[in-house]
């Protein structure tokens, strides 16, 4: 892999003997506190070095171009934290386009410097990395250009930049002719706010509640008013106004979100009405793995978007798509039959993947796997896809694949899990919409089979042989660090904190990632590690979760040796106001959560302040507050509920527990914080 430094330059060509028509840019960092992120963004410049207009500016809000040619893939999970994608179709990006930026911005004061490790990769069609910048010091700057990509005649390069903006995002639209917007009703930045956004006037009893407008997700919210309806002004005399926030202008996509049902014409509720997909006819694996091959590739190929969406970040062009099930292809004496075939076609080349499903919680086979691969590097395919209810980790594969690299054909393996492909269903139809009525209907109908309990695509649905073992040693205290069963036990816990990110992502419409709070380039494996040890000596599996626009980290915690989950958030303290105006106001915001809701004051310098449950602390808010005076720093608050039992996917099942517990939190206290936590509007 080509290492560059800030300013050179390379051909792309010259790195790879495979495809660089379709590679994968991706900008990593690490958080010393799991909390920093920032906000990737593309802009493609003519020769002049500006826009040809708002339309070339791809963010968050406006993720895919028309025509394929870019397309940001979201946060992917990595040992030290996590990656932004971008995949880029360098042979659908119109002539007169010459230049790529790839930058990222930060929220409010947030600067680069608070994070670590910063670096971009680019990788190849097949997935090999092709080159890595090392940003070094970026300073303090909000907004920052990684690289870019620019045409020399028929060639395509990449330049390392590292150029950072002191102003701002702003002011990096601004220099390359975007659009920006200047939007005068925001004050302060309620990601970092905290219980601040709720402050009373001094004096003040009450304040009057009031539905805030719908707002892009990159303002924050605005200033509260007080019963007189005035802006409560600052409480320090040397207060300065924090400056207007800016956001690009951006052409609003034409988008049909599926209708509302009618009201049903059946004569009681016992009538169910017919399906696309019907799933009372799987009787055995093999059906369920027919079916829901055949299933997932015919939508993908009539829902264009869809489709383009899973296949994106495995280095398949932007381009007409088809699918075909049960292909019968040579292999020594006898032919294999892979469960499908995806082909791409643009500007005459083919791009294909052979697939491999399992349902059901079957593990993928080995055997099958290479044999598939070998087929692929023969024909000259370019991947091939596994499928399954299991989530990959990085740094340990799903099936040991040798794949021959003195073949000039690279094939390239990649995994999606059933979590994943419902995840992007969800995304689609629930929060983007598709322009096509018929595709969303497409769309609707695939999610009901997937998540149909037999269909067997329901995801992850086995913690595995060491779990039961493991959560008996934990209990009669006979599991010893460095026992194998443990770090098997943590893996199959991280697939369960990456599925369920999954499933409250596309419930929100959000970016829900897990949180590794690990040292600068630790290794996944020893990571895993350091937990399994830790597991061991406290009985204790542990997980964050961020969830985007919430300010703190939802964390869940399972207590193998009480057999408790305890979901939690921690809401720091204002930094001006009276202690038990806070205490009343998030008592007054809490009141439809669940009564028995866990308080516990955090106070400077002391393990632990007051603690009660919500039912207690109702009528007497005060007793949030500890006696002794010293400093609040924060509110933590904690749902508690009993673990499964079993390894299945019965109701009693720690695998159900776990998903049980995050929805029920996220619906029963973070629905009703939303100011307080500082979430953002989508």
């Amino acid at each position: 892999m080509y290492e560059m430094t800030k300013g050179a330059n390379v051909v792309l060509g010259g790195l790879s003997d495979g495809d660089v028509e379709s590679v994968v840019v991706s900008l990593g960092w690490v958080s010393p506190t799991g909390e920093g992120d920032a906000d990737v963004s593309v802009l493609l410049l003519d020769e002049n070095g500006k826009v040809r207009g708002d339309t070339d500016f791809y963010f968050y809000n406006n993720p895919c171009a028309p025509d394929g040619s870019v397309q940001l893939l979201g946060k992917t999970p990595v040992g030290e934290g996590s990656e932004d994608r971008i995949g880029f179709d360098l042979k659908a990006l119109p002539g007169d386009v010459a230049t790529i930026l790839v930058a990222a911005s930060r929220y409010g004061s947030a600067r680069f410097d608070e994070l670590e490790d910063l670096r971009l990769t680019l990788s190849d069609a097949s997935g090999e990395p092709l080159l890595t910048y090392e940003v070094g010091d970026a300073g303090g700057v909000s907004a920052l250009i990684f690289g870019e990509l620019y045409r020399r005649g028929e060639e395509w390069k990449f330049r390392a930049v590292g150029q950072g903006y002191e102003a701002g995002f702003a002011a990096l639209a601004s220099d390359h002719g975007v659009d920006i917007e200047d939007d005068a009703e925001t004050v302060d930045d309620a990601g970092s706010a905290g219980l601040e956004a709720f402050e009373e006037p001094v004096g003040a009893e009450s304040v009057v509640e009031r539905v805030p407008e719908p707002r892009p997700a990159d303002e924050p919210a605005p200033p509260v008013e007080s019963a007189t309806g005035a802006v409560p002004s600052p409480r320090t005399p040397d207060a300065v106004p924090a400056p207007r926030r800016t956001r690009p202008r951006t052409a609003k996509k034409k988008v049909t979100l599926p209708k509302a049902l009618k009201k049903s014409l059946a004569e009681n509720d016992a009538w169910r009405g017919a399906r696309l997909f019907p799933v009372s006819a799987l009787k055995s694996d093999r059906d369920r793995e027919m079916r829901a091959t055949s299933v997932l590739l015919a939508v993908m190929a009539q829902v264009p978007e869809f489709g383009r969406r899973l296949t994106a970040g495995f280095g398949a062009p932007a381009g007409r798509m088809e699918t075909f099930t049960e292909v019968s292809l040579p292999h020594g004496d006898t032919p294999r039959r892979p469960d499908g075939v995806i082909r791409v076609e643009r500007a005459g080349k083919l791009w294909t993947a052979l697939v491999e499903t399992k349902t059901n919680g079957n593990p993928l086979k080995t055997e099958q796997v290479q044999a598939y691969a070998d087929i692929a590097a023969r024909r000259g395919y370019e991947a091939v896809i596994t499928l399954s209810n299991d989530v990959a980790l990085e740094g340990s594969p799903l099936v040991e694949v040798k794949i021959d690299r003195r073949r000039k054909n690279k094939v390239s393996l990649w995994h999606l899990s059933w979590a994943e492909v419902a995840h992007q269903a969800q995304m689609l139809i629930r929060h983007e919409g598709v322009v096509n009525p018929a595709h969303a209907w497409l769309l609707e109908e695939l999610l009901h089979y997937l998540l149909h309990e037999n269909s067997g695509c329901h995801g992850f649905q086995n913690m595995g042989p060491a779990w039961v073992p493991v959560r008996s040693g934990i209990q009669d205290e006979t599991l010893c660090q460095g026992d194998p069963r443990a770090l098997e036990t943590v893996e199959s816990w991280e697939r369960l904190v990456r599925q369920v990110s999954l499933g409250l992502g596309g419930e929100l419409g959000l970016k829900v990632l897990p949180v590794q709070r690990a040292r600068r380039d630790a290794d996944a494996v020893a990571r895993r590690s350091r937990m399994a040890d830790q597991l061991c000596q406290d009985g204790r599996l542990r997980a964050e979760l961020r969830i985007e626009g919430v300010a703190g980290v939802l964390g869940v915690t399972a207590d193998l040796r009480t057999t408790k989950i305890r979901t939690s958030i921690d809401i720091p303290a204002p930094e001006q106001g009276y202690p038990l105006s806070w205490a009343k106001r998030i008592v007054r915001e809490l009141a439809e959560a669940p009564a028995d809701l866990h308080i516990e004051t955090l106070v400077e310098g002391e393990t632990g302040g007051p603690r009660g449950t919500l039912e207690r602390l109702r009528p007497e808010p005060g007793d949030m507050l500890p006696r002794s005076g010293v400093k609040i720093t924060g509110f933590r608050l904690s749902l508690f509920k009993s673990m499964g039992g079993q390894r299945g996917n019965t109701e009693a099942g720690f695998i159900r527990s776990i998903d049980e517990a995050v929805h029920r939190f996220n619906a029963g206290v973070l629905a009703h914080l939303d100011r307080l936590v500082g979430k953002k509007a989508a």
